[in-house]
């Protein structure tokens, strides 16, 4: 029998756990929305500009893969404990192997965004800043608790600023990303709450500060975040249009469920997270409303 060369069928899918799939495909749509969003044109966009937007994304997309990959690399003991099915721990990928994988990746981000970079100089200033962050946060501040948290919440909210620089137009989706960022920082504390046990190296708040005190800063970001909300119906699209209707609705739902991601804790740790990563879905399509303005 010829053999086809294809891998084992349990290697793509450690691959894709590895680079975590599903928020690497997050990272490319929000950068993508985010471009659309500071036109506010729809779709109707020059195709000069949908490539760069096209390249700025893979570029996300590249850095957040690589940061995942990095971030399995330096984790591997607190995850036999808090993530035993990752594929580091599993034996499903080396680590050989993952660090050559982040390598490629976070080079290629670099290499796939110097078109864009050529024409949007800004784009460069952005991305040497989520270089130098992600790299500090794996490094450095991961183990420090909230300053990890907190480096966290600023690249989330950077891929939406990304995305507009790429579009030539980033102080538009401002409010977006500092929404962005309040919403993952609130996030980031429920995940390190739900991994105390493992997080026995590392001096998060829930460790350092007790579970409520962790729930109150939780909470008070997912306020903060639903406040900043209302700004994009003041100063980008009036209530009564069709896509300030668009997002009003949306946003309203995404508000809910940030509701619901907070109004339990300390307990149902991980439903909590679970609501919280929806309600981040949800707020991604409100984003795109705005691009309808």
């Amino acid at each position: 029998m010829v053999k086809s060369g294809r891998p084992p069928p349990t290697a793509v899918p450690a691959a894709f756990q590895l680079v975590r799939l599903g928020n690497t495909i997050v990272s490319f749509v929000g950068t993508i929305v985010g471009g659309v969003a500071a036109r506010g044109a729809g779709v109707e966009l020059p195709a000069s500009l949908w490539i760069a937007l096209v390249l700025a994304a893979f570029s996300t997309a590249f850095v957040t893969a690589g940061g995942n990959v990095v971030n399995d690399i330096l984790d591997r003991e607190s995850d036999r404990i808090n993530h035993p099915d990752r594929p580091l721990v599993t034996g499903a990928i080396s680590a050989a192997a993952a660090r050559w994988t982040a390598a490629a990746l976070l080079v290629a981000s670099v290499v796939v965004a110097i078109p864009v970079i050529l024409g949007r100089p800004l784009v460069g200033v952005f991305l040497a800043a989520a270089l130098v962050a992600l790299l500090s946060y794996e490094f450095r501040f991961k183990s420090a608790g909230f300053g990890g948290n907190l480096l966290v919440a600023f690249l989330t909210g950077l891929v939406f600023l990304y995305g507009g620089a790429a579009a030539g137009m980033p102080v538009a989706v401002l409010p977006f990303g500092f929404m962005a960022f309040f919403a993952t920082l609130s996030r980031e504390v429920i995940k390190d709450m739900e991994d105390l046990a493992g997080d026995v190296n590392r001096r998060t708040l829930p460790r350092i500060r007790g579970m409520g005190f962790a729930s109150g800063v939780a909470r008070g970001s997912v306020v903060t975040a639903l406040a900043l909300s209302a700004v994009p119906l003041f100063i980008l699209l009036p209530l009564d249009s069709v896509a300030g209707i668009m997002y009003a609705a949306l946003v309203l739902v995404a508000d809910a469920l940030f509701v619901v991601s907070v109004v339990w804790l300390p307990a149902r740790l991980h439903t909590e997270q679970t609501v919280s990563k929806g309600a981040m879905a949800v707020a991604l399509l409100a984003f795109l409303a705005v691009a309808f303005r």
